[in-house]
């Protein structure tokens, strides 16, 4: 059955449904199929920690590698042929050959990135789900929340569990985007593609001083509604932001070529034909680049550890500063990795012996102890697997590490076998 409430633009309703509960062979059926699952989470864990630790040394060889070859440029205005194919490091401003626009706004800037960002105000449906034994019948409860929102995708009300009353338009009229500049330069040398794309530091641009660009679009704060009333939207408006990155080009007004104008440009073609409003404002857009020198092109450097040095980072950074920052990204990166290939063989211990729990699930007392134990040893077997693989995929690359690694993956099992009462272990 449904219950129905409305509280004020938040529509909510409850839904139970019941089945019986499942027998002894079902549920032993269920864990069969966890048991597969499980299987598979075990063996991805091998395979994500060995090729971690592989692709981590790698990249420290790499870091180390370039760390040791990099020629820093005496400047950035001049190429020369000395440098040509040598993993260089320079800094300096970014510029742009020409602005980017939006005309559908007639919108104009002078940086490396424009993101057009268009949201649309619709409903939301939000499921909260509890279980519970009664009459011998398992039932569940759920929860069905209904809220409208600006969301930047279109929410399908088709898998709504009511759609009626909470329908959605099933596209925007605007499209979000993102206009890149064809060639981008750091004094004159040209960033390959692999260094734009890092170039994603967005920030939304400021519209406060801007008017409306057309008749059918109000302005309000930093963003262009499609509405009719945009303090009371309905279902099917939208607001469009702007976001920029890469602020690039020199103004005259603003001084050294380490300050960046921008340039906002709104045209009212209605109205006011071939009418241009600006605004300057004066910004860093310091970046420093590692990269190999292809004539007038930065690209990609292939290290003889196989791994490739392309770096960008905003801001004047030295070349330690750099590899420093690349050493700890590298750390952290792999230390994420070997958590989660940790916790995906744990699960997938846990799961393949979950049928252990189901084969006592009808004693409660010692279901629980049995719950206990299994997750103790998912927990040992988990950590000594992880530090074992770990070990391995050091082994062809530091192998003094790898052994102390074997020998410290041996101290978990250790420790659970010291816990046992010597009876049992006879």
């Amino acid at each position: 059955f449904q219950q129905f409430s409305d509280t004020g633009s938040r529509k909510e309703h409850v839904k139970i449904t019941s089945e019986p509960k499942p027998g002894f062979l079902e549920r032993l059926s269920e864990t069969s199929g966890g048991m597969l699952i499980g299987l598979v989470a075990f063996l991805m864990a091998f395979y994500l920690l060995f090729t971690n630790e592989g692709r981590a040394l790698r990249t420290a060889k790499s870091l180390d590698e370039g760390l040791s070859l990099v020629v820093s440029l005496d400047s950035i205005h001049s190429i020369s042929q000395q440098n040509e194919g040598r993993l260089v490091h320079l800094a300096g401003a970014l510029s742009t050959s020409k602005p980017l626009f939006d005309p559908s706004y007639g919108l104009s800037i002078q940086a490396v990135k424009l993101k057009r960002n268009v949201e649309m105000y619709q409903w939301v449906e939000y499921e909260d789900s509890k279980e519970y034994e009664e009459n011998g019948e398992i039932k569940k409860e759920t929860k069905y929340s209904y809220n409208t929102e600006w969301k930047s995708e279109v929410v399908n009300s088709r898998n709504f569990d009511r759609e009626i009353g909470h329908k959605n338009p099933s596209a925007m009229a605007v499209e979000s985007f993102t206009a890149v500049s064809p060639n981008v330069q750091v004094g004159s040398f040209v960033l390959s593609k692999g260094l734009v794309n890092k170039i994603d530091n967005f920030k939304q641009l400021s519209l406060s001083h801007l008017e409306d660009p057309h008749a059918d679009v109000t302005r309000g704060g930093d963003y262009f509604y499609h509405s009719d009333n945009p303090r009371r939207p309905e279902v099917g408006d939208l607001r469009v932001s702007f976001f920029y990155a890469g602020l690039s080009g020199d103004d005259p007004y603003l001084g050294t070529a380490d300050m960046v104008s921008l340039k906002l440009f709104l045209c009212f073609a209605s109205s006011v034909p071939n009418s241009v409003t600006s605004k300057y404002f004066s910004l860093s857009s310091k970046v420093t680049v590692i990269a190999r020198q292809r004539g007038d092109q930065l690209v990609p450097y292939h290290t003889k550890s196989g791994d490739v040095l392309e770096i960008l980072y905003p801001g004047d950074l030295s070349v330690e500063e750099v590899f420093q920052k690349e050493h700890e990204s590298n750390s952290m990166k792999t230390w994420a990795l070997r958590a989660a290939g940790w916790l995906s063989m744990f699960v997938g211990i846990s799961l393949m012996t979950r049928i252990f729990y189901t084969l006592v699930d009808w004693f409660p007392v010692v279901r629980d102890l049995v719950n206990v134990g299994l997750k103790a040893f998912a927990l040992c077997v988990a950590s000594s697997l992880s530090l074992l693989t770990i070990s391995v995929g050091w082994l062809f690359y530091r192998p003094l590490w790898a052994l102390l690694l074997a020998l410290l993956s041996i101290v978990p099992i250790m420790v659970a076998r010291s816990r046992v009462p010597p009876k049992k272990q006879q």
